[in-house]
């Protein structure tokens, strides 16, 4: 059966495990801290490939950061990773292929193959964390637009330039949809700079109704954001995952949507594939390429 060495590559943490051809983790996940620079990234990379890499018939990255249609570069990274990321040459670190996908339309893979979405030709899923990732399944096919770069969650939410986004533009969905965007909300709420979504959670634990109106706030604009995106792509089904998503009611989302868009009801579920799902579905894309 053939096998993936399979990285996951965020702003604080690399993770790496062996993942064969039907999505299994068959190795224990090694935890690395990010390296700072460009040189430290290879060098996490180069030494894990060389432990692994006369076993596994392919090496298989899912990245924070927009991915060309060839799966072998970088084109757009984000600010949570060193500068000038975009710039490592991947394909040199190994004698094997490397393939590199989106961190969260690998997620979306494998949700459609082995998770929540299994068997919707059509989904999207949202990563609800520190900030959005956004991975769109169209009729069986993981959508990538002209450049690589589509299923990005940057589209806008108002008009009056309330909140600057990670992207440098203004009031786009992941300003109010992400962990920040909550912290935020309570932020501009109570007029404290200091308090953290743990406060929010934990308020609406204890029935505090100031924090349970944040958190509907919060809701609100996911629930927004989720109407145009049905209406845009007409769903089977809208995957939640990421840290974010354990905390909103789905069945009220669901409901909340489908009385509210032009087209077929959709379904709102929770991610099912776990936290390692970026590595799974960059394995399957990578993996179901050799065939």
């Amino acid at each position: 059966m053939k096998q993936a060495l399979a990285f996951d590559i965020g702003g604080t943490k690399i993770y790496s495990t062996l993942i064969n051809e039907t999505g299994s983790i068959i190795s224990n996940i090694e935890k690395f801290s990010t390296p700072k620079t460009i040189e430290g990234i290879k060098e996490t990379l180069k030494n894990q490939i060389s432990k692994y890499e006369h076993e596994v018939d392919i090496i298989a990255i899912a990245t924070a950061g927009a991915v060309n249609n060839e799966n072998t570069t970088v084109i757009g990274s984000t600010g949570n990773l060193v500068q000038g990321y975009y710039t490592i040459d991947f394909q040199r670190l190994s004698n094997k292929r490397v393939f590199l996908e989106n961190d969260a339309n690998a997620a979306a893979w494998a949700e459609y193959k082995v998770g929540a979405s299994k068997g919707c030709g059509i989904s999207i899923l949202l990563t609800l964390g520190t900030g959005v990732g956004g991975g769109i399944i169209i009729n069986n096919k993981l959508l990538k637009g002209k450049s690589g770069a589509a299923g990005e969650m940057h589209f806008k939410m108002y008009a009056d330039k309330r909140r600057k986004c990670t992207c440098g533009s203004w009031d786009c969905f992941e300003a109010y949809a992400s962990g920040t965007a909550l912290k935020k909300d309570a932020e501009e709420e109570l007029k404290n700079p200091d308090v953290t979504t743990y406060d929010v959670i934990n308020g609406i634990k204890n029935n505090d109704s100031k924090m349970i109106e944040i958190f509907n706030r919060w809701e609100k604009d996911i629930i927004l954001g989720i109407i145009g995106l049905a209406n845009l792509f007409d769903p089977d089904c809208v995957v939640l995952s990421g840290s974010m998503a354990q905390f909103v009611d789905v069945k009220k989302i669901e409901k909340l949507v489908n009385s509210e868009i032009v087209t077929a009801p959709t379904s709102i579920r929770l991610a099912q594939a776990g936290n390692y799902s970026g590595m799974i579905g960059a394995s399957l894309l990578a993996l179901g390429g050799l065939e």
